[in-house]
């Protein structure tokens, strides 16, 4: 089973919905053949690399609100996101473009760590103030994740993995995603928004009954001869007769 999941790294509920998501892939009985993949998704492809603003005064600005009222919103998620484990520290976070940080997580992934890279730059973006548009923090980040530092830093210095970002972002739109987070099951469901743990492990319960669907036997005899565990019950003589006849 295949999972893609569109987020973007400055999004407070896609944070919370990967906790929510591995909580429910944690119960789900066949998890260790569910195949997860993170896609690229920019809230604001126009952002700058930093600029100076922080995100109080940026979610101010996009609805028109004081910022007393975008830290008071700031306060609601941080307490959502502090009920599934995840420690937000929105005063101190930074405006920032991040295709950077999307490229770097390409990069991650054909090396077998995006999980580890993604998780880290999102802990320094929501709890540490980090500016996760600029280079040189993003090669300290993939290190501080397994990723070699200066291999993090030629890829962004350079345009590698650009492509990868543009073909995800393409395809969110031909299948109409434009919010996030957005899962995508096996190509078939499609979940929006940062749901509870039960939603997300009943549709891949779902999906995976779909794809495995169970034996349906028969024409058989309802008083078969069967053994359970080690316990098999043998006909009696009656039965056996009649068998006979």
């Amino acid at each position: 089973m295949k999972v893609e999941i569109w987020s973007d790294v400055v999004c407070p509920w896609c944070y919370i919905g990967k906790r929510r998501f591995e909580s429910a892939l944690a119960t789900f009985p066949h998890r260790d053949s569910v195949e997860v993949i993170y896609r690229s998704f920019e809230l604001d492809p126009t952002a700058q690399v930093d600029s100076g603003k922080s995100v109080t005064e940026r979610l101010a600005q996009k609805y028109g609100v004081s910022e007393e009222q975008a830290a008071a919103m700031n306060a609601r998620v941080t307490g959502i996101a502090a009920g599934e484990g995840l420690e937000y520290h929105l005063e101190k976070a930074r405006h920032a473009n991040t295709v950077k940080a999307h490229r770097l997580i390409h990069l991650a992934a054909s090396k077998g760590l995006q999980d580890a890279v993604l998780e880290r730059v999102m802990t320094a973006y929501f709890s540490e103030g980090e500016n996760i548009g600029e280079t040189e923090t993003l090669a300290r980040l993939a290190a501080e994740a397994g990723l070699d530092a200066d291999e993090a830093r030629a890829a962004l210095e350079g345009d590698a993995y650009t492509d990868a970002v543009r073909a995800d972002e393409r395809r969110a739109q031909m299948l109409g995603i434009n919010g996030v987070p957005f899962f995508v099951i096996d190509e078939r469901y499609g979940v929006s928004g940062a749901q509870p743990a039960e939603l997300f492990l009943q549709v891949l319960e779902e999906a995976w009954a779909e794809n495995h669907p169970l034996l349906k036997v028969t024409g058989a005899s309802a008083d078969a001869d069967v053994c359970e565990g080690d316990n098999c019950a043998l006909p009696t003589e009656a039965t056996a007769a009649d068998r006979e006849a």
